[in-house]
């Protein structure tokens, strides 16, 4: 991605405390990761009432998926003080019962509360995808899991459902609940900024509108430089009632077309090396993802062939792999954090089989609840998913001196791997469930809801 002169040196470093070229995190986040997928799904079916079919079992919820009302008599067990009951009538024959469509063959029974465990827990690996990438710096952790695709595309397809509302009261409710936690977080890094001689201009504005990329100094650089995400995911808010009107009129035609915008800015057309050109590659990077949850929401992928869209995800998946390794000379690595275009491409082929592979076959995870303690971190991580996605970085900074000090007591110097990064990646997750019941209670407060220590 392209950063502005104020912001010369923005990257990740893959080995903490010195920073290191920008490579965007690949999170989470902002889809909004942190919000609420509810089901049914767009073409689900009643069953016939004449279907004569029994009860279900109980679900991993406790329910089955249908309820059927009990005749008079069915049982053949009338209650005490009730007169014999006569003969039992036959029940008619029933017709013949027209199968339901394909449609909702695929679609999965509901999730208890109208969460949906797939998406849910999508967003959880994305983001311990995003503090193990910020660890340990591996290059091909976003070809394992592309996290920052992965969560533009579960925002994408919670915003077309909210869309269902009146839009400008859909973007007000976004924003709001994006801006509080941001706040919150922004005040304790601008201020240790302005401590460390950080002199702000007028862009300190963007450090309470992250339209584009908040400013600030290289001491505080490892924990702002996430923010591209942040602004990244507020214009795709701001611009989808008209993307979605746009998708409507031709959406399979729109969803290819849209990787278009980043092939022009990769062999026409460079944006310019300022805060304008940078949100214009992160926008046309993941377009594609954005669009792809609004072709979940609106039943697009159901309709079409497992072939085709096998075919097309595994082309658009082998060129941004090709690309991403053959141009390693001019990056110095084929991280797709580094490279915007094979990044779009991968994202597009492993996001488009995440989505399908939820549409086609309607999974949705509800057994997740059977593994109690699994179930309560994904729930956690959903929750919370700001505050884990704004404090991560600072947690790892943290680990640092921390892990200095340990260094000093000599059992735990005898006894304990002070020197291994894993050690490190486990201190960071430490302190990010301390910041939990610190600073999360903030996303409860910015969604209008009674604030607790843990979701």
């Amino acid at each position: 991605m392209i950063r502005g002169p104020e912001q010369q040196g923005h990257g990740y470093d893959h080995g903490y405390p010195q920073p290191g070229p920008y490579a965007p995190p690949q999170p989470y986040a902002q889809a909004e990761p942190w919000d609420q997928y509810a089901r049914p799904e767009p073409y689900a079916q009643p069953v016939p009432p004449d279907a004569y079919a029994p009860p279900e079992q109980p679900d991993a919820y406790g329910q089955g998926p249908w309820e059927y009302p009990q005749e008079p008599g069915y049982s053949g067990h009338p209650a005490p003080g009730d007169p014999a009951p006569g003969p039992a009538a036959a029940p008619p024959e029933p017709g013949p019962v027209a199968p339901p469509p394909a449609e909702s063959r695929r679609s999965g029974p509901a999730v208890a509360g109208g969460r949906d465990r797939y998406f849910d827990t999508l967003r959880a690996v994305a983001l311990v995808r995003v503090v193990t990438y910020h660890t340990f710096g591996w290059a091909w952790a976003g070809m394992v899991f592309p996290s920052m695709g992965v969560m533009f595309a579960l925002a994408g397809t919670l915003m077309a459902k909210s869309l269902e509302r009146p839009a400008l009261q859909v973007v007000r409710s976004r924003v709001r609940r994006l801006l509080p936690p941001f706040w919150f977080w922004g005040a304790f890094v601008v201020v240790a900024m302005l401590v460390h001689g950080w002199m702000p201009g007028w862009q300190i504005v963007f450090w309470v509108v992250p339209l584009g990329d908040p400013p600030g100094n290289a001491w505080g650089q490892q924990a702002w430089e996430i923010l591209w995400y942040l602004r990244t995911y507020l214009w795709f808010v701001l611009l989808s009632p008209v993307l979605l009107r746009i998708f409507r009129t031709a959406p399979v035609a729109v969803l290819v077309l849209s990787l278009a915008p980043i092939v022009v800015f990769q062999y026409a057309w460079r944006p310019p090396d300022d805060r304008f050109g940078s949100a214009l590659t992160d926008l046309a990077t993941y377009l594609f993802c954005w669009l792809a949850g609004f072709a979940h929401r609106e039943g697009v992928l159901q309709r079409l062939k497992p072939a085709a869209v096998v075919l097309l995800s595994l082309a658009a998946l082998a060129y941004g792999g090709w690309y991403a390794l053959a141009h390693q000379a001019e990056t110095g690595t084929y991280d797709l954090d580094d490279i915007p275009l094979a990044q779009a491409f991968w994202s597009a082929g492993f996001v488009t089989l995440l989505m399908y592979f939820k549409a086609y076959y309607g999974v949705d995870f509800a057994r997740l609840a059977r593994f109690k303690r699994l179930d309560r971190i994904v729930t956690v991580f959903n929750g919370r998913a700001v505050t884990i996605y704004l404090w991560h970085e600072i947690a790892l900074v943290l680990a640092v001196p921390l892990i200095d000090r340990l260094w000093k007591v000599p059992a735990f110097e005898a006894y304990l791997p002070l020197e291994s990064q894993w050690f490190m990646f486990a201190v960071g997750w430490v302190l990010i469930w301390i910041a939990l019941p610190l600073a999360g209670w903030v996303e409860d407060v910015a969604a209008k809801k009674k604030p607790k220590l843990l979701p």
